[in-house]
């Protein structure tokens, strides 16, 4: 079922945007990379609870225009309190931001519209404070973890029909967990005896699968279990990888893009994803004759990730991990000088 559009014309709602538990990640990070000005058109493709498209909104207005995704129903509720504050400058459409690309080209008219955009690629603390959707291990509830409940395979889906080496591969590649083999195995057993239904069922499966000594020291045992059967369910790296091309391409030149990860996996899509967009030739190295057509469409801005400060870090544990990454769309029409101070672009002869 579509739902519908939010924007300033909407009733207001009793869902408030604020919560002493919702912090935005770098924010101030994040303003500072994608630079938003008074009537600038920008892309939030992970609205979550709100924070940086508010701080975005503050920074475009008057004149400018957010348009803001999210794939969780509950994240159309809480957007109802930037449409009341800022109006028709703040445009919410549902669905995930792979799908980004009419809603952002219906606001260009066929022209690359965005003076900026952001991905923040986190959970939003109101997802892991909700018991009922099964994102986090600390709070027992049904095996969920869909960012949209109404579409695909739940997580307890995953655990309870994927065969035992496909549950080890994606354990131990999307968790990056040394321990896939054991927790897997013992998943299988487990659900043998009967399903595994709940959160806390499965976090203490997996706590049996790891020897006690060997419990990382700083984050629970399920933590990287809980987030490979996270991203399988909602298929995040296919996701990412496709939201980034359309985006990219929506930018206007001199328009800025930020991405912020959250773990090494994503973090790697989004490096490797703009290390080629900064390249005029991607051949095989030992090709010599370019035949690839490839054209450099970024450069790669800050030219390290960013990462949070040791004060944002104790405000906000859940931000240690953070990584903000960014980039400015190169004009095509007069992009050589750009990239070659950038020491990005090619020597290699290009094929007539």
């Amino acid at each position: 079922m579509t739902r519908p559009l939010v924007t300033g014309s909407r009733p207001p709602s009793s869902s408030g945007l604020s919560s002493p538990q919702h912090i935005p990640v770098l924010s101030e990070v994040a303003i500072t990379i994608l630079q938003p000005a008074p009537g600038d058109v920008f892309f939030d493709g992970t609205f979550g609870g709100g924070g940086h498209a508010r701080e975005i909104l503050k920074r475009i207005t008057p004149g400018g225009l957010l348009l803001a995704m999210d794939l969780d129903p509950e994240a159309e509720q809480r957007s109802r309190t930037l449409a009341d504050e800022f109006g028709d400058a703040f445009l919410f459409v549902p669905g995930n931001f792979a799908d980004a690309s009419d809603p952002i080209e219906a606001l260009g008219r066929g022209r690359a519209p965005l003076d900026g955009a952001l991905l923040d690629l986190g959970l939003s603390s109101f997802q892991l404070a909700s018991p009922e959707r099964g994102f986090s291990f600390n709070l027992d509830g049904p095996l969920d973890m869909r960012f949209d409940p109404d579409h695909g395979p739940s997580a307890a889906e995953v655990v309870n029909r994927y065969a035992e080496d496909r549950l080890r591969k994606l354990i131990r590649d999307f968790g990056d967990e040394p321990w896939a083999g054991p927790i897997a195995a013992m998943i299988v057993r487990r659900r043998r005896q009967a399903p595994i239904h709940t959160t806390r069922e499965l976090a203490e499966t997996v706590g049996r699968a790891i020897p006690r000594k060997h419990w990382p020291k700083r984050i629970d045992p399920a933590t990287r279990t809980f987030q490979a059967l996270r991203i399988e369910v909602n298929n995040e790296m296919g996701s990412l990888s496709r939201g980034l091309e359309e985006i990219t391409r929506r930018l206007k030149p001199g328009g800025r893009l930020g991405v912020v990860t959250f773990h090494s996996l994503e973090d790697k899509l989004v490096k490797d994803f703009l290390h080629v967009e900064a390249i005029d030739c991607i051949c095989p190295p030992r090709q010599p004759v370019c035949t690839c057509e490839h054209q450099a469409s970024v450069i790669i801005h800050p030219p390290h990730p960013l990462r949070p400060g040791a004060d944002e870090v104790e405000l906000n544990p859940r931000s240690r991990s953070a990584r903000l990454r960014g980039a400015i769309k190169i004009d095509p029409d007069n992009n050589f000088t750009q990239r070659n101070s950038q020491g990005k672009s090619s020597d290699r002869t290009t094929s007539p």
